[in-house]
């Protein structure tokens, strides 16, 4: 159960960032602070609501999650793709936090990892790139 919020968390996180930052032209990083600030703010002052050990790890899982939605929609123009990208950090985040131990950057990294494997999808599936010119014959 406290996996799935989790999971749930990093795709809402995700298309909540995208959807301000894309949809309502607030720009990448106010998006990601201004929600990340809401949520922090929120686990500050009701720390009880949840269990201990998702109140240490649903504000890390929503603050790593926004770097996600910070995408251009250029990049990722589908949000059925940023949802999955959220939902596969979630991933990375409970099976490989244990190596990012002691080294900085770790939520950046793995939300890196999962906008690039969510692009490799478009290129696999061989649908057209956003950014990529079509060749006239």
């Amino acid at each position: 159960m406290e996996v799935s919020i989790l999971f749930l968390t990093g795709i809402i996180s995700a298309l909540l960032t995208y959807l301000v930052n894309n949809k309502y032209g607030q720009g990448p990083v106010r998006a990601s602070a201004g929600l990340s600030l809401l949520v922090g703010l929120f686990f500050y002052f009701f720390p009880g609501i949840f269990t201990t050990y998702l109140t240490k790890n649903i504000p890390l899982v929503f603050i790593g999650a926004t770097f996600i939605g910070m995408v251009s929609s250029k990049i990722l123009s589908s949000y059925l793709l940023v949802g999955f990208s959220g939902f596969l950090f979630g991933i990375i985040y409970l099976n490989a936090s244990p190596l990012f131990k002691g080294y900085g950057g770790a939520l950046g990294t793995t939300a890196a990892i999962s906008v690039l494997v969510s692009m490799s999808l478009t290129i696999v599936t061989k649908k057209k790139l956003p950014w990529r010119k079509s060749k006239k014959k």
